[in-house]
């Protein structure tokens, strides 16, 4: 399945996408939602962001080459998480604001996990894949200096718009083996494979349900691929993970 949300007036209904038309579906498709109403070309809707989660959990310097770039050491006990509020998600083509707080504002490219079962304490990954609904595109951006200058990841992460997730979540994927690029007005700032990945997105899951449940809805980022860079307000950002899509942002 490739699920979606869609805004169609001032309704947005979760919906399944086949080709190049869209049916809205009775309820979240990791809920048994089942498809109602005609399909309608994806022309006549606007996407929003795929999911409504919870909570957003990412998780800091999975690739070996990101944590070099940023200075910091490749090998560590366990994984370094953090959270992005709700109220930081956008969907497609929703602007991301630059705060005036920030003078450094970064994008980071990132596979994300959907969670379509809830998930408490797992002991293996093969638990944490029995628990996925499906993947999406997420954009972890950042206030870098602010990032730097409090040594928390909180602030810097959490404004509104800094979470961009979409445009779709797919169920068929292989989070092993495939690719992660980011392209700031067209230009490639990021590529990487999910195959370099420190701690694997089952594993990663699976530790972090050892922290927190994880709810039907909720969205587990995977880590970004060395690259990451400013944005200035004008840019269009995209993030592209093969099998899923691109997810589109301009800057403002």
């Amino acid at each position: 399945m490739i699920a979606c949300r869609f805004r169609l007036g001032f309704e947005e209904r979760y919906g399944a996408i086949d080709g190049s038309t869209v049916r809205a579906l009775s309820a979240e498709p990791w809920g048994g939602g089942l498809p109602q109403g005609p399909a309608r070309p994806l022309s006549e809707v606007s996407l929003v962001a795929p999911v409504a989660p919870s909570k957003v959990v990412c998780v800091g310097k999975n690739y070996a080459a990101h944590a070099r770039e940023m200075g910091l050491p490749v090998v560590w006990k366990q994984p370094l998480l953090f959270l992005k509020p709700s109220t930081a998600v956008v969907g497609p083509a929703a602007a991301i604001r630059i705060p005036e707080a920030s003078q450094e504002v970064h994008h980071e490219a990132e596979l994300a996990a959907v969670i379509g079962h809830p998930l408490t304490a797992a002991k293996t990954a093969t638990e944490a894949r029995q628990a996925i609904f499906g993947w999406t595109c997420l954009n972890d951006v950042t206030a870098r200096d602010i990032q730097r200058a409090e040594l928390h990841f909180t602030r810097a992460k959490s404004f509104d718009t800094f979470c961009p997730i979409g445009p779709v979540i797919e169920t068929n994927l292989d989070p092993l083996d495939t690719y992660v690029v980011c392209r700031v007005n067209g230009e490639e700032r990021q590529r990487g494979s999910t195959k370099d990945m420190i701690v694997d997105p089952y594993l990663l899951i699976a530790l972090a349900s050892q922290a927190m449940t994880l709810l039907p809805g909720d969205v587990v980022a995977t880590g970004t691929p060395a690259g990451v860079g400013p944005l200035k307000r004008g840019d269009l950002v995209e993030v592209e993970i093969g099998g899923i899509g691109v997810l589109k942002n301009p800057v403002i």
